[in-house]
């Protein structure tokens, strides 16, 4: 009764987070102020402990863009298009973390070329190339700063952005899907035609749309009701819907089997596609060059969802993360396995030995995020 004031802490901003990386750093994407093939097969502590687990999702991104606890954001590595937000007319590289302006940011996603970003705010902010309006501003103009799309009901909360090198997609807070950017090839946004946008256009109307992750060219989506859906690319099955080959494109949502357990997807940059259902249990589908579907062998592709051994994979969208040819998960227990190729140690071994089944990263974890490819991020609580 002698309380006389109070303040309402959101717990995810307020847990102070290490950040390890590992893997490829040909142009200081892994921030530790080494650049030019330096690269790392085992896991190095990022300088500082306010890094929120960040989950970029999108392509295999060439910028580590970061969140710290008090909304800033951070970016590091290779700075072609004015990735890195600096405003620079000569793009330079930064092998440790530069702040991008702004205060208050929210979610982020980078790819090869491009960037995307909200704030608390509902504001939705893009920098970089944009060569087919990837950015959505109506135009073709590259920037090397933050500019903001219009509206302020852009999505907050994780698993609703994603930006590849020429798409990109935003769930709003009503539950409407958005996209724009490429879209002439194989009809990646989803609109039922192959005509590129420059300024976001909804995707159907439904209003159920509650995850989504992509790479490139293909695209996979939960709705609220579980069900999980996939277009654009899926030549290699990692549509999951049962075909593959050349003509094996959809330019609108198919619908991926039957099931309402989906839990969280992760799109891998070369094809490959993960997700988990709400029993645990882990599935992957696509290409598997390298054993990146964690089966045990390499070069068998699935076109349609083929389950890897366990029922205690995570749930938790922060907890799973595909790069190019790699996967990376986190159980409930807090252990982090990585499968797949293993070129510049992105696998985290010490070694450069590729693997087709799950292995374990020491430690327990709290959080795993895909940089530049090639290269992960992980995160535990300081």
């Amino acid at each position: 009764v002698t309380w006389y004031g109070w303040e309402t802490v959101n717990q995810e901003f307020a847990v102070k987070q290490s950040a390890f990386v590992w893997g490829n750093n040909e142009n200081g994407e892994l921030g530790i102020n080494v650049a030019h093939d330096s690269h790392r097969s085992s896991p190095v502590q990022l300088l500082g402990n306010l890094w929120n687990v960040t989950k970029n999702r999108g392509d295999a991104s060439n910028v580590p863009l970061q969140l710290k606890s008090d909304g800033t954001l951070w970016a590091w590595g290779s700075n072609s298009y004015g990735l890195l937000g600096q405003n620079q007319s000569t793009p330079t590289n930064y092998s440790s973390p530069v702040q991008i302006p702004g205060t208050n940011w929210a979610l982020c996603s980078g790819s090869t070329s491009s960037a995307i970003a909200t704030k608390t705010d509902g504001t939705l902010w893009t920098w970089g190339r944009n060569n087919y309006g990837t950015l959505g501003h109506n135009n073709t103009t590259q920037y090397s700063s933050p500019v903001q799309i219009p509206g302020t009901t852009w999505p907050t909360t994780k698993g609703s952005l994603i930006c590849s090198s020429i798409t990109a997609f935003a769930i709003k807070t009503d539950g409407t899907l958005w996209g724009w950017g490429r879209n002439g090839e194989y009809g990646q946004l989803g609109l039922n035609n192959k005509t590129d946008y420059s300024s976001p256009v909804q995707v159907g109307s439904e209003t159920t749309w509650s995850q989504i992750d992509g790479a490139y060219n293909a695209v996979q989506a939960i709705k609220t009701d579980g069900t999980l859906w996939g277009w654009g690319y899926g030549s290699d099955g990692q549509l999951g819907l049962n075909q593959s080959g050349p003509s094996k494109n959809f330019s609108s949502p198919k619908q991926v089997g039957s099931d309402t357990t989906w839990a969280i997807v992760d799109c891998g940059y070369n094809g490959s596609t993960m997700a988990t259902k709400t029993d645990g249990t882990l599935w992957g589908w696509g290409n598997n060059t390298y054993g990146e579907l964690g089966f045990n062998t390499a070069d068998i592709k699935s076109s349609s969802p083929t389950q890897i051994p366990g029922t205690t994979w995570s749930t938790d969208i922060n907890k799973m993360s595909c790069g190019s040819h790699t996967s990376a998960l986190i159980k409930t227990d807090g252990t982090l396995w990585v499968m797949g190729r293993n070129v510049r140690g992105e696998l985290g071994q010490n070694n450069l030995t590729k693997y087709s089944s799950p292995v374990q990263i020491p430690g327990t974890w709290d959080g795993i995020n895909g940089l530049a490819g090639w290269a992960y991020i992980g995160y535990k609580n300081s």
